[in-house]
């Protein structure tokens, strides 16, 4: 990680912070351009360790709102370590809910809002149909996901 750290830091970017192999990095900026620094770090990625990454930026103040938003967390009868978040790049268009609605499996759940897909997976992530993949081709946008843990851990690193 010490070599995403340099990479991060020769694109003038501060305050640095990797989380665990995650492929996560807090930093800060002088860019307000969320889609122009992506562009920028998948273009050095590719220069400095030669692979093609699909990099996401959120910015903390929206990471907050998301987890904030999250509309599983006040259901007691949901256990958080079945909570994911799939961030996507852009708002997707044309949902076909029913194709969607097609792949759920017992008792999972999931929520659009925006560029945000909150699920809830309780047989496990491993096991559900719901993957980034998935969504990936369902929506034709580039996604990630995280889960619950990650994200709050995140958010902790950021503030």
């Amino acid at each position: 990680m010490d070599s995403v750290k340099s990479l991060f830091n020769d694109l003038n970017c501060t305050n640095v912070e990797t989380y665990l192999q995650s492929g996560n990095v807090i930093f800060s900026s002088s860019e307000t351009d969320p889609n122009f620094l992506s562009n920028k770090i998948e273009a050095e990625i590719l220069k400095v360790f030669n692979f093609e990454v699909p990099v996401l930026i959120l910015p903390m103040d929206e990471l907050e709102t998301i987890a904030k938003n999250n509309p599983f967390v006040h259901h007691f009868d949901k256990d958080p370590a079945y909570f994911h978040i799939t961030f996507l790049r852009s708002l997707p268009t044309n949902i076909d809910f029913k194709v969607i609605d097609k792949n759920v499996q017992n008792e999972e759940e999931f929520v659009i809002v925006e560029k945000v897909i909150y699920l809830y997976c309780p047989n496990g992530y491993g096991r559900t149909k719901l993957t980034n993949n998935f969504f990936e081709n369902k929506l034709n946008v580039s996604a990630t996901t995280r889960n619950w843990k990650t994200c709050n851990e995140l958010l902790k690193l950021g503030s």
